[in-house]
């Protein structure tokens, strides 16, 4: 085998040929992907009260409408290649070079701001003219356009590295290079270093992970089955278990903030005093309201990309969600519309921040052996978290409870932050072959 000094990783090979004109077409594909989940989420805002009073529906029977999309959602084992927002973004992670990673995923998430400011847009425009039916058909666009390329979609060439397809693996980087107008390491490509020095690049709290065999492994031939059970395996069931805490916690706040924009700018007055509020247009509100916080998600953005590659994950999720907490407990009272806007537009800033670093985090976590399904699973958990979410922004609020919903809200808030700071260790920084690859105990 050639000498250490003449080897190299796929880690290495992207740190060698940059980030460029190759990484920002895999960008605009996986962000188109992240517009379309966050059109069809931010959809649900306009299109829950409006179908509510056009079929005479109940507030259950309205948060149930929400529930069904997140389930539809829900696909947590899936691989690569095209699929939910959060598989775009572990596929997008897979071609970043290591350093300023952080950065560059607070980047792709910005196309999520730009699903949602689109959609809030869109609604303005479409709802009072036409109606919500041509609102949906319009915001199916992008998932057509996601559909008619998905044929030129390349595969990452880490997962064919690690699946001992190293030839393909090395064609596919010799592609990115050529792309970038740079050239690959000289030497011979390989999955991983045959060693890897404590103190030099693992940090002590990922050395647990290593198994004195395991880097000698590979996944091939391991069912969907074989590669979830792993996530249970004595050293990764611990992070499994906080990882799936923080993701459902992540969901449940984001999509729960986002519901009760519209929710308490359509409360009916029966559940505020007369006396402090004044009746406005219920669509005039809505529409204005969910503008104006859609657009929290641009200093959420910047708060996350400043913190990420500064604080690390973990201390940025629990920063960001403890102002959110901050932000969100004023509203156990009815406030003024202006205030209660206010409020909701700092904590949808705060939670989107959060939300963004809680992805990033749950997509780097994982050795290249079990990314994909262990992010998957844990998206697929945060996407129950949606599923319950409108139990508590929609019923809840839309029968006077908003203090409890608000409490709830608040708690699940608090038990993220917990699940995050109990998590073993930190990924800012470290390369992804960094986390070694095992298959057993």
């Amino acid at each position: 085998m050639a000498e250490q000094g003449h080897v190299y990783t796929v880690d290495e090979a992207l740190t060698h040929v940059g980030f460029g004109k190759y990484q920002c077409f895999v960008l605009a594909y996986a962000g188109l992907g992240w517009v379309a989940e966050a059109m069809e989420i931010m959809i649900l805002s306009f299109v829950g009260p409006t179908v509510k009073s056009e079929w005479n529906l109940s507030s259950t029977e309205e948060s149930l409408i929400t529930t069904a999309v997140f389930a539809g959602l829900v696909d947590g084992l899936s691989g690569r290649g095209a699929g939910s927002g959060h598989v775009f973004l572990s596929w997008f992670l897979e071609f970043v070079p290591p350093s300023n990673r952080g950065m560059w995923m607070v980047i792709f998430s910005s196309f999520w701001t730009i699903g949602s400011v689109s959609e809030a847009i869109g609604a303005w425009i479409i709802m009072p003219r036409l109606d919500w039916r041509w609102l949906l058909g319009l915001s199916s666009i992008p998932s057509f356009i996601l559909l008619a390329f998905l044929g030129f979609q390349p595969e990452s060439p880490r997962y064919l590295c690690l699946k001992g397809r190293t030839a393909e693996a090395h064609r596919a980087l010799e592609k990115i290079a050529q792309v970038n107008k740079t050239k690959l390491p000289n030497g011979k490509l390989v999955a991983r270093r045959s060693t890897l020095p404590t103190g030099e690049r693992a940090p002590p709290e990922l050395v647990h992970l290593l198994s004195s065999n395991g880097g000698n492994k590979t996944t091939e031939g391991k069912s969907g089955l074989s590669l979830f059970l792993m996530l249970f395996s004595s050293k990764l069931a611990r992070t499994t278990i906080l990882l799936w805490l923080l993701l459902f916690g992540n969901s449940f706040a984001y999509y729960a903030v986002v519901l009760l924009i519209s929710e308490l700018s359509s409360l009916d007055t029966r559940c505020r005093s007369p006396l402090m509020f004044s009746h406005h247009p219920q669509d005039a509100n809505l529409y204005i309201d969910e503008f104006i916080t859609s657009l929290a998600e641009i200093p959420g953005l910047l708060l996350a990309a400043i913190l990420v590659d500064t604080a690390g994950r973990k201390l940025s999720i629990t920063i960001m969600f403890t102002l959110s907490c901050l932000f969100l407990l004023p509203l156990v009272t009815y406030q003024s519309n202006i205030l209660t806007t206010g409020l909701l537009f700092g904590a949808r800033m705060c939670v989107m921040g959060a939300f963004t670093v809680s992805l990033i985090y749950a997509a780097e976590i994982y050795p290249t052996s079990v990314r994909s399904t262990g992010a998957g699973a844990a998206n697929a958990m945060g996407r129950i978290g949606g599923m319950v979410c409108p139990l508590v922004a929609v019923a809840l609020v839309a029968n006077c409870h908003q203090m409890t919903a608000v409490v709830l809200l608040v708690v699940v808030i608090v038990t993220s932050i917990l699940s995050v700071m109990l998590i073993p260790f930190e990924t800012k920084g470290q390369e992804l072959s960094d986390t070694v690859d095992f298959t057993s105990d």
